[in-house]
């Protein structure tokens, strides 16, 4: 009786993390042409809606770079509030995401 536990193919997690480095990169990608868009307008500085925009973008930028640092480390996928894997779909929509939709809600 063997007590190997079966493997998963090597080439397939790969494949799998170089699609995820690939949307988060496009998701980056697109997050800086919108700050990019609302720098170049040239709102006064006293435009509040324009800086909550920037400080929302920035923010979504910063939990691309930590979901960039979860694939490195082999965590991404995993909700960090209950620690369950985050549902595919929800990942497809928010490559970003740190949590699954009860975990999200509750924060």
């Amino acid at each position: 009786m063997s007590l190997d536990l079966p493997r998963t193919d090597p080439r397939a997690a790969n494949l799998a993390a170089d699609e995820v480095r690939r949307r988060l990169e496009h998701a980056r990608t697109t997050r800086l042409a919108q700050l990019k868009a609302l720098d170049e307008t040239g709102a006064s500085p006293g435009d509040h809606l324009m800086s909550n925009q920037k400080d929302a973008i920035k923010r979504v930028l910063r939990e691309i770079d930590e979901a960039f640092a979860r694939v490195g480390d082999g965590t991404y996928g995993t909700c960090l509030g209950c620690s369950k894997p985050v549902p595919p779909e929800r990942l497809e929509i928010l490559p970003h995401t740190r949590y699954c939709v009860g975990c999200q809600r509750a924060a």
